[in-house]
């Protein structure tokens, strides 16, 4: 191959093949890599490299070729399934710096480039061409409505042209949604005087195959499974309510409530008995999941003496600490009771009331490590912070994809690498919590006494001084917010925290590593990306700077 080095914004030198036949040798070799090893999407960042100095290294190509070799295997190991996504479920997402760097009269908004069709660049041909498909287009490379438009449900698949810097930034998120995408790297980075192979991006867009492979989707299974929770369908599963204990049961359960953990049930079910429905059993398995988390809530607010919860009046303090405790054990009850009225091989039920009872165990055995803690409230190091999150939330989780995956079919083996995504997934739905507990006001503060991974975070870093101003917020005394805002900052503890939950996410991605079937480890993704919605946007290169000023290139076709 004839070198040319370019140098990333991190200041690494990659080589680009510079013609069309060099960029074809490396996709056959990823070709072949994926066909001989069976490579299925998603692969993590890790193991794409590994596969891509292997080749690199087979071939006696120079090792500057990873990036492209990284996301050629990347592209080959998704094709097939972006392929059966529908032109219209799909999204072209181009960078700004394709624009004329000199004459481009667009302009930039928080939502990226409108594009004024001027011909100048490649921006309109390739828009048009997508558009004519049924695809959604948007200019706004590093965007932060890209990754709401992920998290909507409204997208399935995204043929993304960048530089390597931004594909390599890009890569985790799309990772963790496990969305199917299609990268076209830059021939020419650094903002200005780009261009890019408008035939391999063309034929990214045209790509489709005749008969669409079917695939879950998490947007319309989470609107089947929040249809589920309506009076009728409710009084269909469990029976009509004759008694007025009953009742506050189920207006309880029709609350408010993102309802992830039946959702997570169903993604179970739906991935490992693809086009059946499930019937009453699965909805049943889905209530009691319910059940067991609104018992929970009951209990919880009762125990930290929280008075609101959805906005409303808590369960105790709208009907009184004694009716609250009943009608929480009663929805216990009440899951158990779906579970044993599911209509499946008795070997499976039991099977499924066992996963039940675990999971109920170890719930109160991870609040019963906060509430003894609360008798004595002192200093945790942050390890022991997170193991009171992982026992008081991951269990809730596991019990919902056991009993899915339970009923259809799945065994012991499948319910044991789901219970190390349910670990990394407790954790993070923990830590988010506490964030939001010192986020998002004037100053941060402490909503409530328990357990905090930003406190123990802070400890770990801070002065003398600072320590004794923590040592308050442990004993639930609180100090000035401006005080406490300080302290944090001194300590970096935020920053900390959202690397944490940051790599928690990226554990739960990892743990599907091997799930099968593929469609399991693809919805379970997309479910990471559906409840931590928000994920962080990022800036693109240097554009951030001067987000109005034409700052790219002409963008005018392949190089030679």
């Amino acid at each position: 191959m004839t070198e040319i080095v370019t140098t990333s914004q991190s200041g690494a030198a990659h080589l680009v093949p510079d013609s069309r036949t060099q960029r074809d040798l490396l996709l056959g070799l990823a070709q072949n890599r994926v066909g001989r090893f069976g490579l299925r999407p998603p692969l993590g960042l890790a193991e794409l490299t590994s596969h891509a100095l292997a080749l690199l290294g087979q071939a006696g190509l120079d090792g500057r070729y990873l990036k492209w070799m990284v996301v050629i295997l990347s592209n080959q190991t998704w094709r097939d399934a972006l392929a059966a996504v529908p032109y219209d479920r799909r999204l072209l997402l181009l960078p700004k710096c394709l624009r004329h760097p000199s004459a481009c009269p667009a302009q930039v908004d928080e939502l990226g480039l409108t594009c004024k069709a001027c011909g100048q660049c490649a921006i309109d041909g390739l828009q048009k061409q997508a558009r004519r498909l049924g695809y959604l287009t948007m200019v706004a490379e590093g965007s932060g409505v890209v990754t709401e438009l992920l998290a909507s449900g409204k997208i399935d698949a995204v043929v993304g042209v960048s530089c390597l810097d931004m594909l390599e930034k890009v890569f985790p998120y799309l990772e963790v949604a496990a969305i199917p995408g299609l990268a076209i790297p830059l021939l020419r980075d650094g903002c200005s005087d780009t261009c890019v192979d408008i035939d391999w991006v063309e034929e990214a867009i045209q790509l489709s195959c005749a008969a669409p492979a079917s695939r879950p989707d998490a947007w319309a299974l989470r609107q089947e499974v929040a249809g589920w929770f309506g009076p009728a369908v409710l009084d269909q599963v469990m029976g009509a309510a004759s008694s007025q204990t009953e009742q506050i049961a189920r207006d309880w359960l029709l609350r408010e409530g993102k309802r992830w953990r039946p959702m997570l049930a169903a993604c179970a079910f739906k991935s490992l008995r693809p086009g059946q429905s499930g019937g009453d059993d699965l909805r049943r398995c889905c209530l009691a999941v319910e059940c067991f988390h609104k018992a929970s809530l009951i209990h919880d607010d009762i125990e930290d003496q929280d008075p609101i919860r959805y906005g409303q009046k808590a369960l105790h303090e709208e009907f009184g600490l004694a009716v609250a405790l009943n009608v929480g054990d009663f929805l216990l009850g009440e899951g158990y009771r779906l579970i044993a009225a599911c209509e499946c091989d008795s070997d499976v039920r039991s099977a499924m009331l066992a996963a039940a009872a675990r999971g109920h165990r170890a719930l109160c055995l991870g609040q019963g490590e906060e509430l003894t803690w609360l008798r004595q409230p002192r200093p945790l190091p942050s390890r022991k912070v997170l193991e009171i999150f992982r026992l008081k939330t991951s269990p809730a989780f596991g019990v919902a994809l056991h009993l899915g995956a339970l009923l259809a079919g799945g065994d012991g083996e499948l319910c044991g690498q789901l219970d190390a995504y349910s670990d990394a997934l407790g954790i993070a739905y923990q830590i988010r919590d506490d964030l939001e507990d010192f986020q998002g006001q004037a100053a941060p503060r402490q909503n409530a006494l328990k357990p905090s991974v930003i406190l123990a975070l802070a400890m770990e870093k801070a002065s003398p001084a600072d320590r004794a101003v923590l040592e308050e917020c442990w004993q639930g005394r609180q100090p000035p917010p401006q005080v406490l805002a300080r302290v944090l900052e001194n300590s970096a503890a935020l920053p900390a925290a959202r690397a944490l939950l940051e790599e928690h996410l990226r554990q739960a991605h990892l743990a599907l590593n091997g799930v099968e079937p593929v469609d399991l480890r693809a919805l379970l993704g997309r479910m990471v990306h559906l409840i931590f919605t928000g994920l962080p946007a990022w800036d693109c290169c240097n554009e951030h700077n001067a987000p109005d000023a034409p700052t790219g290139g002409q963008g005018a076709g392949p190089a030679a």
